[in-house]
């Protein structure tokens, strides 16, 4: 689990708080969006889950192990893997496989095992055949993929994406959502910072950021469907949200909560199919008043 308690932190000390007093818990296997403003604290915030920055105020512990502990910071970093919005920065390697192999090679594993976890690493991405390529020769969805693979060959319990699917096409964004939906399935905790209200739409619990704070945090339907706090931030709501928001104002009001494309698809056919059964009900007494 991971742990927040009171976190606060000022990047300079005459500057005003970057992050005030967020208290979050975070558990196994839950796929959370972050989501808000530019400028609001998202990065600031996920760069604390690896120390990569530490609390000026309150703690942070990644399954126990507080980050303001200097000796923590290596189990951190192999427990809490981060993808990064330009794959570019992260990968190290001459070739594909060597830059997989650089994280577990660096934990001086047996080279047997540091060749199973590039190969297994690979193949859950979609990689596999890729070994000997350069990283220059691959596409920019190619090169999320790889940094991806990196971080699973070091076997992570959390992964965090800092708006890693922004700069990609809808095909490789496609995979890469994916693939962290498999990731979840391995009890694998995904964090993802996202401006894409649709892909926020797919996490289980969506936290809503401004000013440094968390200002909502649930289930994504009900954190999405708040459509005027959205608005009211510069937040483009889901387009199924604004949808079933026009539905309702003609007095349909779905019965559960619509998240998915087939649960839209199901309301609108139910509206339909409900609004041909009334017509029917009066086209006797409307044609009647003409006899």
């Amino acid at each position: 689990m991971i742990r927040i308690e009171n976190l606060s932190y000022t990047y300079k000390p005459e500057t005003a708080p970057s992050l005030h007093n967020i208290n979050l818990c975070i558990g196994e296997g839950e796929h959370i969006a972050l989501i808000g403003p530019n400028g609001c604290g998202k990065t600031t915030l996920i760069r604390h889950l690896n120390a990569l920055l530490l609390p000026t105020g309150g703690e942070v512990s990644i399954d126990g192990l507080k980050s303001h502990e200097q000796r923590n910071h290596s189990e951190i970093r192999r427990k809490v893997g981060m993808v990064f919005q330009n794959p570019d920065n992260q990968i190290v390697g001459m070739s594909v496989e060597e830059d997989v192999a650089f994280g577990p090679g660096n934990l001086r594993l047996p080279a047997a095992e540091v060749r199973l976890k590039v190969s297994k690493a690979l193949e859950m991405v979609g990689l596999s055949g890729f070994e000997k390529r350069a990283p220059v020769t691959l596409s920019g969805g190619e090169k999320q993929l790889l940094a991806l693979a990196g971080l699973l060959a070091m076997d992570p319990g959390y992964i965090v994406l800092d708006e890693a699917t922004s700069s990609l096409d809808a095909n490789s964004k496609e995979k890469v959502l994916a693939i962290l939906k498999k990731l979840q399935n391995q009890n694998i905790t995904v964090i993802q910072v996202t401006h894409n209200m649709e892909e926020a739409l797919r996490a289980d619990r969506v936290m809503l950021m401004a000013g440094g704070q968390i200002v909502a945090d649930g289930p994504a339907f009900q954190v999405l469907a708040e459509r005027e706090r959205l608005k009211s931030m510069g937040l483009a709501p889901p387009v199924i949200v604004e949808l079933m928001a026009s539905l309702e104002a003609y007095g349909h009001t779905p019965g559960k909560p619509v998240i998915t494309v087939d649960d839209a698809a199901g309301e609108i056919n139910s509206w339909l199919t409900h609004e041909a059964a009334v017509d029917e009900d009066y086209a006797p007494r409307r044609t009647g008043g003409y006899a």
